[in-house]
């Protein structure tokens, strides 16, 4: 067995499993968190972030598995050079796809959907012209040393490992876990390192290539079940939205049980902490008055509320105030859930919101929190 086919056995089996792990996991957390991601809602969040990511690595696997049959039956060298575009091509789109999902990742993958359809539709002409270009120039070298058929696919790497440093970053930095979030950076870098010799001529460097192609994949494999796993753990130590309660007690002022927690009626006093207050009492009101479509606030620059940095002061501030301990301490998904969109929503239910009549009526009458009178008509 030659050194190329080891590599991509190799693959094909860690993409095979890795991939049956990750949908596993995702299949896992359907069925038993699924009132958790709903919050006993109509408006379903179908989080197929975890999906995506499985099909995207076990587009991997096929790709590893047809360069395997095409390597024994001797096919045409450009066959396999459109098909391994093509595949890492779908690859990219899947990961698009499951990044649409994450709540860290850039706000414009995330912010609506017609900013996915664009970065979609740009993939999808890029592939177009990367096969027209296969199709043409086939494995041909300019005299420059280039294969311009892996131009686009190159391209659209820088794009995606961007998109995947980002959103992979913050979300293991925001976990706790700013090791895994490095790791993930340089393994991201390293695999579209290794994508860059492709577009010359450096046949004598492929053995160190495919290794560290290898090792990059098996890394993001690992970080992706690493990722799944935390979100399982996440959701299993989430408090039951039916055993939360929160007051409006007066301005600035709150009272909240989460029993999980071991936080029982404890009062909370923003201070001069207002716009925190503000944007809490949002939350609680569409919750508590609004009908289901309108219960969210999007949270991006341009939207009610920019960024989620203030809903990340929120909690900081109410475990400031409360002292509590590392492993009693609130998170963000405590207390908001991410509907999509760049759209969050109050995980307290309706009947467990309560707000004083007179701080009601004089949030509502504020110019600026007019809109609010129509959701407690």
């Amino acid at each position: 067995m030659g050194q190329h086919q080891f590599y991509l056995i190799t693959e094909l089996l860690i993409s095979l499993i890795g991939g049956f792990l990750l949908l596993s996991i995702w299949l896992v957390v359907q069925n038993k968190f699924q009132q958790k991601l709903t919050s006993e809602i109509s408006v379903k969040r179908f989080d197929k972030g975890l999906l995506f990511i499985s099909f995207s690595v076990f587009v991997w696997a096929i790709s590893s598995l047809l360069i395997l049959v095409f390597t024994k039956f001797n096919t045409s060298g450009w066959i396999i050079l459109i098909s391994q575009n093509m595949f890492s091509i779908l690859n990219s789109l899947f990961l698009i796809l499951a990044l649409y999902y994450f709540d860290n990742s850039p706000e414009y993958l995330y912010n609506n959907k017609k900013s996915t359809k664009r970065i979609l539709v740009f993939f999808i002409g890029i592939s177009l012209i990367s096969l027209l270009i296969a199709l043409f120039f086939g494995e041909t070298i300019n005299t420059y040393g280039i294969r311009f058929n892996t131009i686009p696919d190159v391209l659209l790497s820088v794009i995606l490992s961007w998109f995947l440093i980002l959103s992979l970053y913050r979300t293991f930095y925001n976990r706790k876990m700013k090791s895994v979030a490095i790791i993930a950076v340089f393994s991201i870098l390293v695999l579209f390192i290794t994508q860059v010799p492709y577009v010359f001529n450096f046949e004598d460097y492929i053995s160190i290539i495919e290794l560290a192609k290898l090792i990059s994949k098996t890394t993001l494999i690992f970080l992706f079940l690493v990722l799944g796993t935390s979100w399982v753990l996440e959701l299993s130590q989430m408090p039951e939205a039916t055993t939360m309660k929160i007051n409006f007690v007066n301005w600035n002022v709150i009272e909240i049980s989460i029993p999980s927690k071991n936080i029982i009626n404890q009062t909370i006093n923003f201070g001069n902490k207002t716009t925190q207050f503000n944007n809490l009492l949002k939350f609680a009101i569409r919750r508590k008055f609004a009908s289901e479509e309108n219960m969210c606030i999007e949270v991006y620059n341009g939207g009610e509320i920019l960024s989620q940095t203030y809903l990340t002061r929120i909690i900081d501030n109410i475990n400031a105030i409360l002292s509590l301990e590392e492993g009693e301490k609130i998170t963000r998904n405590d207390f908001f859930t991410f509907i999509g969109q760049a759209k969050y929503r109050l995980r307290f239910l309706p009947e467990f919101i309560e707000i004083n009549d007179a701080l009601l009526l004089e949030f509502t009458s504020n110019i600026d929190n007019g809109h609010y009178k129509d959701f407690i008509k």
